[in-house]
């Protein structure tokens, strides 16, 4: 007879064993062992990205080559037996029926391998029979609670990304279905979980995604008076902007009619200097911690959303739409009831619910499982990047031959300069973005190990023989899926005409940035290529910005639903400019900022716009830092709070409110066409500066009153060049006289900050001055970046 035990963890000291779940007396006893749970993952990493694909999160042993030390736990037998071994694995190359099996792994028990190697079979995710084991009391250690305690360890056998999901073993003669939807029932029973999740409510806010549009929606609503839960499915905060993928933020902020927006995304940013940057560069402890901060906040991390339950709005009698026989009745609004999620390493089930959600997935998952609309590009969608990283030792490296990887000479790729591959290796333009990430991925690194397989054993071997791989991203990064459908779908032509919404707030600076494979490396993998070309269009203010509406941020069908980030109501086209991560950051600012009126005036997020405007508008000329307890508290501005930025940003140079006397930027100037900017020469004042060319005819223009009655010293900025020119015409009008110089810009300027005197003038307070910089007869580049009115001493 079966030994019938209580499902429970149990402890080995601090050791969390995996569960054991028996079935009736008379049946098969059996113990399901999910590798997420494993009480060491050793070399392995947790795999969160291909859940909705392949129904479970896995384990994967990604050692670039180089076998990663072993997964390990301790497992409780039901009772004595000879036990069949399934493990839930697949050969992750066979799909392209490529030669060799680089996922090879040993699981053993007791520190006995069994007889199969796995990752050897199956295209598809696959329960592979590993034979049998015989567990007997004196083969393992007897529990007080009863059962047999027994180790099991995973053992990479190649560096090259082996994966597990789980581990069945069955005295009986049943194999164990191979069902792929999100923790079936059998799993449940197996596990000893309760059929209930467990209930997590009160909250305002839940936010679904711990990207940057994810943290910037939890940490404003929250400091706006919200009770807020953030979920993310993976251990590190910042989606494409963390250690796991390393793309550095772009994306200009704190800008555009609302300054103040992008000044919470400042606090967690990263500073990379490249992309990729290095792991530190990304600062995962600093991102979490600052969430942690804030006592709103309940932080669930290794937490997959997957389920949504929805209710009916209710309305009142006289805003239920009629039913008169020639009149279609539109559906009645929905709501979300209740997001449901579980933790990723243990199977724990969770309920959340909220007052609304946001969703800030990327892929727009949890307005689908809602029902919200949505729209997808069918084909030429921007991809998925996995980029990598390489070094030079003092010694030569050896790299094993990868068969199974694309088949790659020096030719077939860009040379990765600067010992990085860049954003550009990428792929999965006509692929399904999320159903086939893993897919994507693993094409990716069949790419990526077959460019560095020619760098070492190719037709580059004789110049790489200390090469070694550094890091490779096994986390994708994608760029295109789902976009969910809001009251105004943002368009190319609305961003290109600049057209005006009165609701426009976060401003988008990077331009209409649109990725298509590089034909030149198109050729010899026309299915999937892997190496992209970035097109950038034309008309985006790069500097004050787009002022994306508000109503791209919430969906037009399901009441309580906003969306942040990429995932927002916008064309493809429009995607390419919104889509950089700062940018989506200020994104999650104003909709936490929102949330906290829809609290306090109980309304819906359309009502915010149609309503409650005014509101909105006061709350994003906050600083990101004013913070209230609750809703219905006042705000307190911390000392610490940043100063307001102003319309193009914090200056990048000098800043001309800390200047001497009155400053005016070069944006302040009336220009001519034939300017160019530029900030290479470092120095400037305020955000960069302007040059044209000898004899274009070209003109930059200051005109400003005089602050006083008084005698008054007006000096021009510029930053010295060989290739400026010596005798750049400059001229100053007044109502009481006027100047014309040569200056030669050739010569570093005299004056403290880069500044030249071109004339002193006694003046009357609110006299016109007029400072015009040209390039006729220059003798080379003009160069304009201020104008300084000082007090003559």
């Amino acid at each position: 007879m079966s030994l019938r035990l209580p499902c429970v963890l149990w402890f080995l000291g601090s050791v969390l064993a995996v569960l054991a779940a028996p079935q009736t007396a008379a049946a098969a006893d059996t113990l399901l062992v999910e590798a997420e749970a494993f009480q060491a993952y050793g070399g392995w990493s947790l795999d969160t990205q291909s859940i909705v694909a392949m129904g479970s999160p896995y384990l994967i042993a990604h050692g670039l080559g180089r076998p990663v030390a072993d997964a390990t736990t301790v497992v409780r037998f039901p009772a004595p037996g000879t036990y069949r071994v399934f493990v839930r694995t697949k050969d992750w190359v066979a799909r392209w029926n490529a030669p060799g099996q680089p996922g090879r792994f040993q699981v053993l028990v007791n520190g006995q391998p069994l007889p199969e190697t796995f990752g050897t079979k199956g295209a598809e995710w696959f329960w592979h029979e590993g034979g049998t084991v015989e567990v007997r009391p004196e083969s393992g250690v007897q529990s007080p609670e009863g059962g047999i305690a027994v180790t099991l360890a995973l053992r990479d056998l190649t560096g090259f990304d082996g994966r597990c999901d789980a581990i069945y073993f069955t005295t009986g003669d049943a194999p164990p279905p191979n069902d792929r939807s999100i923790l079936p029932g059998w799993r449940r029973e197996l596990l000893g979980l309760k059929p209930e999740p467990t209930l997590k409510a009160g909250y305002d806010l839940v936010v679904v995604g711990g990207g940057y549009a994810g943290m910037g929606a939890a940490l404003a609503a929250a400091r706006a008076g919200c009770k807020v839960a953030l979920i993310q499915d993976r251990g590190v905060l910042g989606g494409n902007g963390s250690s796991e993928v390393r793309v550095w933020a772009m994306g200009n902020i704190r800008r555009g009619k609302y300054p103040r927006i992008g000044e919470i995304v400042e606090e967690f940013a990263d500073r990379a200097t490249k992309s990729p940057g290095t792991y530190e560069e990304f600062e995962d402890a600093k991102k979490e911690a600052l969430v942690r901060a804030e006592p709103n906040i309940d932080l669930f991390l290794y937490t997959h959303a997957h389920q949504v339950e929805m209710e009916a709005v209710q309305r009142p009698a006289s805003q239920v739409p009629s039913q008169g026989t020639d009149v279609k009745t539109p559906d009645l609004p929905r709501s979300i009831a209740a997001v449901h999620a579980f933790d990723v390493r243990t199977s724990e089930t969770y309920k959340f619910v909220g007052r609304l959600y946001c969703d800030a997935t990327g892929h727009g998952t949890i307005g689908a499982l809602a029902g919200a609309d949505w729209d997808m590009t069918e084909k030429g969608r921007m991809g998925m990047s996995n980029m990598w990283a390489w070094a030079e030792a003092d010694h030569e490296v050896p790299f094993l031959e990868t068969p199974w990887a694309l088949p790659l000479t020096m030719a077939d790729f860009p040379y990765p300069r600067d010992h990085h591959g860049q954003w550009f290796w990428e792929s999965g333009y006509d692929k399904d973005p999320i159903n086939d990430a893993e897919g994507i991925r693993d094409w990716n690194l069949r790419a990526v190990f077959g460019a560095f397989n020619a760098m070492k054993n190719g037709d580059g071997a004789a110049e790489h023989k200390n090469a070694y791989l550094t890091w490779v991203a096994y986390i994708g990064g994608p760029r295109e899926s789902r976009r969910l459908l809001g009251d105004v779908l943002l368009t190319q032509e609305d961003i290109v005409s600049k057209r005006d919404f009165p609701d426009g707030c976060v401003p988008s600076t990077w331009s209409i940035d649109l990725h298509y494979p590089k034909q030149q490396y198109a050729k010899k993998f026309p299915d999937n290529p892997f190496i992209s070309i970035a097109e950038h269009g034309s008309g985006v203010d790069r500097n004050y910005g787009y002022p994306i509406p508000y109503r791209c941020f919430y969906s037009r069908n399901v009441e309580n639903l906003f969306m942040a980030g990429r995932c927002i109501s916008v064309t493809h086209e429009a995607l390419g400019t919104v889509r950089v991560m700062k940018t989506c950051g200020m994104m999650g600012e104003v909709v936490g900022k929102a949330a906290s009126i829809c609290v306090l005036r109980d309304c819906s997020p359309r009502d915010v716009y149609q309503r409650y405007w005014d509101d909105l508008d006061a709350l994003l000329r906050l600083p990101g830092k004013a913070y209230r307890k609750t809703v219905h508290d006042p705000f307190t501005i911390p000392p610490d709070a940043l100063p307001e930025a102003g319309p193009y940003g914090a200056p990048t140079g000098l800043d001309p409110k800390r200047l001497p006397g009155l400053v005016l930027d070069d944006r302040e100037a009336a220009k001519s066409s034939g300017w160019t900017e530029g900030t290479g020469l470092k120095g400037y004042v305020g955000y960069g500066y302007l040059y044209a060319g000898n004899n274009s005819a070209a003109t930059c223009t200051w005109e400003f009153d005089a602050p006083s009655t008084g005698t008054w010293d007006v000096r021009i900025a510029y930053q010295p060049h060989e290739n400026r020119g010596k005798t750049v015409p400059v001229s100053v009008s007044t109502p009481r006289g006027s100047a014309e110089q040569r200056i030669d810009m050739t010569r570093p300027a005299p004056l403290e900050h880069g500044f030249i005197s071109v004339g002193r003038f006694t003046l009357q307070k609110g006299d016109r001055i007029k400072v015009t910089i040209g390039t006729q007869g220059a003798g080379g580049n003009a160069h304009a970046d201020a104008v300084q009115l000082v007090p003559a001493e």
